[in-house]
């Protein structure tokens, strides 16, 4: 009887807990957003004077500077000062593009010599520098180039935006959910359903009254919020749209499975917010529209280009979008109990509650809190996991030691691969290619690209990309220290006992169809050649597989959810502009009223996200892979027409359609025949 009570009471304690963080990052955020400053709209004729069409001249050259400032004292420069500010801005990004490529690729060729050192606490040194180096160096290299083009506008007059206080109430409601997750981390009284089923609604039901309260009236707040979002709250919401269920569901589980390999997706996905920052942020900023679309018919001309882009962005964000859907299955039907049909149709549900109504306005709010939750529910079980093997729960630091404890085993059971040893499965040649492409693609990806609409100010857009690479780098820095403790854990806890003994998680997850276990050789012993785990498994599973508190193995599907929910609002929105505003009103019907525009638009995304739930039944590969797919299609076709169309002015529509066009129908039809296969 006492036990019951103790149960109902710690019940109630984690509801009151809970509700409080919520309601507590409701009202601040409700606070916040009344007081942000909205400045006028831009007008887009400085930005298309600088891209002015091939014809005008045929030099290459730009005869006119892309002055990308707001103010006064800049609309009275004169034609040589726009030139000398244009030619500084190109020195400073060829200069910093040059120490971006030495950081992203000399490492990885020089990465075999390089393992034979150590530092730290025990990493190889080739490894270290793919896992954390590299990427520190680019989140440095971004927050350069916004800084010294901030002290530059500002010589010409351009006031900076004051975010001071934006970031102490950013930080309140930060340590606001960490209290409160942290607290229900400690009921343990409760079973792991309980917990796991109570966080899950609890933040997808938070998030769906956001998107229902925030009601958006006309175009301009449901596709770009009334561009009334400062740097630091853009920073996170980006954060949140691009950390998909890949990174939190499949991508420690894809390092755990490769080794060095997996570190491709690390320095490819951190790499390409260098190319957003300085090929692309503040351009798209400056123009000044909705859509992705909207720039390139603008640049290039024609509504053949508009058309043509429309579709491309649809195609990628759809295959994206199936990726996410199908995260949000494997976490629904394992925390409920339900099967992943149902766990599908759940999930979309809440996509649909926090998007349909409010567009980026509501997604936006939502976004914020998806990424706070989705950074301490990452992180916090593997610090937990770090703390328990090393006594010091900063696995940043930590998982160095991993590395010598692996061999150590892999040495004992006969594994002749080793871990950390580069190349043991791709060649370099692969490993740069992937890379190259990941980095395009994280910088063409549209759900991201139209985010920096949503800013005050071009400097804004700047500070955006630095913003949302350090939140990004919180979860990215912990990713192969999850890798490498749940290897080490694995093969001394799990690998070499006896078959018949294995916990109940084997059972469960093998029914969830992520895990398989066969006695080849008729020991009785579990050998790793005998354990086939699918790498979205890892990170939910290894908190149950190793033993730590069962609360943590619901924050890992919290956050895992909350990174799905984010990403897929972000591309319905996407799919949901394409459809509306570029190829129904810019196309169709340009005399569509708002109402008319607003209909379609959610019309169009009721659909998108039926067809994506129907596409994700299939689960037709790992969600890294199918992330990968979309991300390729974007590097060779959104990416290079973007870049092409603002850095030179030869570049024509008829290049840009062919080659985007070309390249979008190569990668569609050649990667699901080279995954058949």
């Amino acid at each position: 009887m006492l036990d019951m009570l103790l149960n109902w009471i710690s019940l109630a304690s984690i509801l009151l807990i809970t509700l409080a963080a919520i309601a507590t990052s409701v009202l601040l955020l409700d606070w916040l957003f009344p007081r942000l400053h909205r400045r006028e709209p831009d007008d887009s004729s400085t930005i298309l004077s600088g891209l002015a069409h091939p014809q005008e001249g045929r030099s290459g050259r730009h005869d006119s500077a892309l002055l990308l400032l707001e103010s006064a004292a800049a609309a009275g420069m004169t034609a040589q000062q726009r030139a000398g500010y244009w030619r500084s801005n190109l020195r400073l990004i060829i200069g910093l593009l040059i120490v971006w490529a030495a950081c992203a690729y000399l490492p990885v060729i020089f990465a075999t010599p390089l393992n034979r050192y150590t530092v730290l606490t025990g990493f190889p040194l080739g490894y270290y520098l793919g896992a954390q180096g590299s990427p520190l160096i680019f989140l440095l290299l971004a927050l350069i180039y916004a800084l010294v083009m901030a002290r530059r506008d500002k010589r010409v007059g351009m006031k900076s935006e004051p975010t001071r206080h934006f970031r102490w109430r950013m930080l309140l409601i930060m340590i606001t959910l960490l209290v409160a997750l942290g607290l229900i981390t400690f009921a343990e009284q409760l079973s792991n359903v309980v917990v796991g089923g109570l966080l899950v609604s609890l933040t997808v039901g938070s998030y769906s009254l956001i998107g229902l309260y925030n009601r958006a009236n006309t175009p301009e707040e449901y596709y770009v919020a009334n561009r009334r979002i400062p740097a630091s709250f853009n920073g996170l919401a980006i954060a949140a749209d691009w950390m998909s269920a890949a990174t939190t569901v499949s991508l420690a589980g894809t390092l755990w499975l490769l080794g060095y390999e997996g570190l491709a997706y690390i320095i490819g996905w951190t790499g390409g917010y260098v190319l957003l920052a300085l090929l692309l942020a503040p351009y798209l900023r400056k123009f000044g529209q909705f859509t992705i679309p909207d720039l390139l018919a603008a640049r290039f001309g024609g509504s053949a280009m508009r058309l043509a882009a429309a579709v491309i962005a649809t195609i990628i964000s759809f295959i994206y979008l199936t990726a996410q859907v199908s995260g949000v299955g494997i976490i629904m039907s394992r925390f409920f109990g339900v099967n992943f049909i149902l766990g599908v149709g759940v999930g979309l549900s809440a996509v649909l509650f926090c998007s349909y109504l409010g567009g980026m306005k509501a997604i936006s709010w939502t976004q914020v809190i998806q990424g706070i939750v989705l950074i301490v529910a990452y992180l916090l079980p593997i610090a937990w996991l770090a703390y328990r093997d090393t006594g010091i729960p900063l696995p940043q630091l930590m998982y160095g030691r991993a590395f010598e404890a692996i061999a150590q085993l892999e040495a004992s059971q006969g594994i002749s691969r080793s871990y950390i040893e580069p190349y043991n499965d791709w060649s370099i040649w692969y490993f740069l290619a992937l890379t190259t492409c990941l980095m395009c693609g994280s910088a063409g990806m549209p759900h991201i690209l139209i985010r920096f609409y949503t800013t005050p100010t071009v400097a804004a857009a700047r500070h955006s990309a630095s913003w949302a690479l350090s939140f990004i780098l919180l979860v990215y820095l912990a990713i192969p220290a999850y890798a490498a403790f749940a290897r080490w854990d694995i093969l001394r806890d799990v690998v070499g006992q006896p078959i018949t003994n294995l916990p109940n998680w084997a059972e469960t997850w093998g029914a969830a169809g992520l895990l398989s276990i066969s006695d080849t050789n008729n020991d009785g012993l579990l050998q790793l050649n005998e354990l086939r785990i699918h790498p979205d498994l890892i990170v939910l599973a290894i908190p149950e597989i190793v033993n730590l508190p069962h609360p943590m193995s619901a924050l890992a599907a919290v956050g895992g959810l909350a990174a799905a929910l984010s990403t897929a609002d972000g591309l319905l929105l996407v799919i949901t502009s394409a459809v509306a505003h570029d190829i129904y009103y810019n196309s169709l019907q340009q005399r569509a009223g708002n109402a008319e525009q607003l209909r379609v638009g959610r019309v169009a995304m009721l659909i998108a996200a039926i067809l994506a739930g129907l596409a994700a039944m299939q689960q037709l590969g790992i969600i890294v892979e199918m992330v990968a797919w979309a991300f390729s299609l974007a590097a060779a076709s959104i990416f290079p027409v973007l870049v092409l169309g603002i850095f030179w002015k030869r570049a024509n529509k008829q290049g840009a359609l062919s080659g985007g066009i070309y390249f979008e129908f190569h990668h569609g039809h050649t990667m699901p025949l080279h995954r058949l296969q």
